[in-house]
């Protein structure tokens, strides 16, 4: 994917295993979030080749759809609409949805169910974003920032409910800034910078079993020229 001059994703090759969750890490600029967002179908790449549950996330996005739930880095709700609202529109489209009293009750989403999203707070945003994500029974999640903006007892929330998701099956792709986040939930992670992939492997293999810090193992990995 180039934007100009600018080549965003270079000739990325990477496989997400299914019933997983896998952590896309890389610096500002890397190229994570255009390459969720064209798993998602929102972008069609200029070259290459991607499929999404044996899908081309293009042109058979009809078919793809229903089977995956997708939490943007920001936005998803329309400005006026209340929380609880808008996350009971999202599960009448689908046909076996979870229960939304329960999930908004468990993402902390019930004392603002009757707010504006407009006038959410970053991190009810964060929340609400989340639920719409997986409200579906998706088989496949993308969640790109899942925590960014929440405190430290929402964060560990998140992080049970994507444990969950993988318990039953599903399979979960997230990007983060938060490295401790990565190495605590992922079963496998990705590094890329520049659109490249720098380095995989599930946590005990990037640091050694614990030898190394994840987060030294990423900073020694990114921000250097590319050959």
């Amino acid at each position: 994917m180039r934007y100009g001059a600018v080549t965003a994703v270079d000739g990325l090759d990477l496989t997400i295993d299914t019933g997983t969750i896998t952590a896309v890490l890389g610096p500002n600029g890397a190229g994570k979030t255009t390459t969720l967002e064209t798993c998602e179908g929102y972008r069609r790449p200029q070259a290459g080749s991607v499929r999404v549950l044996g899908l081309d996330p293009v042109t058979q996005r009809r078919e793809l759809l229903p089977r995956i739930g997708v939490m943007l880095q920001q936005g998803g709700a329309w400005s006026g609409v209340h929380a609880m609202e808008m996350l009971r529109h999202v599960a009448a489209l689908h046909s076996h949805p979870l229960d939304v009293d329960l999930l908004g009750e468990r993402l902390g989403l019930g004392d603002c169910g009757k707010t504006p999203y407009r006038r959410l707070s970053g991190g009810q945003q964060q929340r609400l974003g989340l639920a719409m994500a997986v409200v579906g029974r998706p088989e496949l999640v993308f969640v790109d920032e899942p925590t960014a903006g929440l405190d430290p007892q929402a964060r560990r929330t998140t992080w049970d409910l994507l444990r969950e998701l993988r318990t039953s099956g599903v399979t979960v792709v997230l990007t983060t800034h938060y490295i401790e986040e990565a190495e605590r939930l992922a079963d496998r992670v990705h590094i890329i910078d520049r659109g490249r992939l720098v380095v995989s492997g599930t946590p005990a293999e990037l640091t050694g079993n614990g030898v190394r810090r994840l987060e030294d193992v990423f900073l020694d990995n990114t921000g250097r020229p590319l050959a």
